[in-house]
């Protein structure tokens, strides 16, 4: 094969016109993500990008907008129990599934109903 996969550079998450403030409160003030000027030629599009370790989180408009109800990233977290108890104290819902050996988990919803993973895996 003359190809190989490196990675994943970002993931983007689908989200309704005027989104913007929602998502940098959220992403930026919540979950302590940097955001990340978007390149001049997209910014007419809306939607905002956020730093999440070496990938990027890219908010984008969708006309028509129905969040996600399966689909969603997977966001690898140090220190998971922290990231709980911040997201309960501001009163984000935690939501269990069954746990997957190796790793702990659960999910939350965006401001804008898209599913997101966090996982620790375990030592």
């Amino acid at each position: 094969m003359s190809f190989s996969f490196k990675g994943i550079d970002h993931i983007q998450l689908a989200a309704p016109e005027g989104c913007e403030e929602q998502a940098r409160v959220f992403f930026g003030e919540i979950l302590g993500l940097k955001e990340i000027p978007k390149p001049e030629n997209l910014r007419k599009r809306g939607g905002c990008w956020f730093q999440c370790g070496n990938q990027e989180i890219h908010i984008g408009i969708q006309e028509g907008f129905v969040p996600a109800k399966k689909a969603h990233p997977g966001l690898v977290v140090e220190n998971l129990a922290a990231l709980r108890e911040s997201l309960l104290r501001q009163e984000i819902i935690i939501k269990e599934e069954p746990p997957i050996e190796g790793r702990s988990r659960f999910f939350v919803d965006d401001p804008f109903g898209n599913r997101i993973e966090f996982l620790e895996f375990l030592k």
